[in-house]
């Protein structure tokens, strides 16, 4: 069996070309290798090709072409294709829409229409900021955690709610092609909007990926950014069990939409986490509190029952152990993050 891997060398794409490739699939990968999103957070190129090589290692061809101009994607044969290159910041979709624009929403359709023309089931990535930031309605200032109920959003849940930004246009977008090519062709296309993943090989900054990043702000001794309240809530969920449902959609391809997240035994707040790191490295951070972002989302925790049911999908690792192994990962290679601002 072949499996086509787009955003290899990225984070979660490096997670799921180790898993299949355990299981003895034929691994391509497909990457672009892009450091336009990495600079502005101080990364060297040294950290950009960190996956590249460790996937070279591991006996993993890597395209290293742009989804948007690839000649060689026609000539692909594969058994199935997981998706996962893309443009995944609000901060970089608002300063540079038609990058978003292009990445997001041509770079998909390409891909849908490789998966159309061999026949074959298709994942794609899409982001639980599709719903919009309405959902921020939920937190409640009260104390110094989060105070409410864990109230969880399944798939029924209104979209594009608030303040809406070329990330959210772009994510959408991708959905709809998804659902089209399902109606309109009968492709097996799983879309899976994901939520708050974290783990080792994630080179995170203030743009995304939140927990790696307070992980290295506090091991670094660098000052951790606060963007309108510390009671933020997500589920978060581990690099391993993300990877895990595109497997979960090869073996039971029921195509659709699926909220793939933590659920409610994963809930965390940004003060959650801070504090548990600074016990992990005996740290106190210096805390600097700005004014929310456009756009950002305060609140969101997954249900994930229709991925338990359909996908017979559910996240192992707890959010204790996962980052413990996330923060043991950055601290044995510490080095890579150099230059971090």
């Amino acid at each position: 069996m072949k499996v086509l891997v787009t955003g290899a060398c990225g984070f979660l794409g490096s997670h799921i070309c180790e898993l299949f490739k355990e299981l003895n699939w034929e691994v391509i990968g497909l990457d672009n290798l892009t450091y336009f999103e990495m600079r502005r957070s101080g990364y060297n190129r040294k950290a950009r090709y960190y996956n590249y090589n460790l996937l070279k290692k591991m006996d993993i061809d890597i395209l290293v072409e742009d989804l948007l101009n690839c000649h060689k994607l026609q000539s692909i044969e594969a058994d199935y294709i997981v998706h996962t290159a893309a443009q995944p910041t609000m901060t970089l979709s608002i300063s540079n829409p038609r990058y978003d624009l292009m990445n997001n929403v041509i770079g998909t359709f390409n891909i849908l229409e490789l998966a159309r023309k061999l026949d074959i089931p298709v994942s794609i990535c899409s982001s639980i900021h599709v719903f919009g930031n309405k959902i921020n309605n939920t937190l409640k200032e009260e104390g110094t955690r989060f105070k409410c109920s864990p109230e969880s959003i399944d798939e029924s849940e209104k979209v594009l709610q608030g303040d809406i930004s070329p990330l959210h246009a772009s994510k959408m977008s991708s959905e709809i092609y998804g659902q089209c090519f399902i109606d309109t062709y009968g492709l097996k296309v799983g879309i899976m909007r994901l939520s708050g993943m974290y783990g080792p090989r994630q080179f995170a900054g203030m743009h995304h990926g939140w927990v790696s990043n307070i992980i290295l702000r506090i091991l670094k001794d660098l000052p951790v950014y606060i963007f309108g309240s510390d009671k933020q809530v997500r589920d978060i969920l581990y690099c391993k069990d993300a990877a895990k449902v595109f497997l979960s959609f090869y073996n039971n391809q029921v195509p659709g939409l699926y909220i793939i997240g933590g659920g409610k035994e994963c809930i965390f707040s940004i003060r959650d986490l801070i504090d548990f790191v600074s016990k992990l490295s005996g740290k106190e951070p210096e805390i600097i509190l700005k004014e929310r972002r456009f756009g950002d989302l305060y609140y969101f925790v997954s249900n994930i029952d229709k991925a338990r049911t359909y996908l017979k999908w559910s996240p192992d690792v707890l959010p204790q152990e996962g980052i413990e192994n996330t923060f043991r990962w950055i601290k044995e290679n510490i080095k890579l993050f150099e230059g971090i601002k």
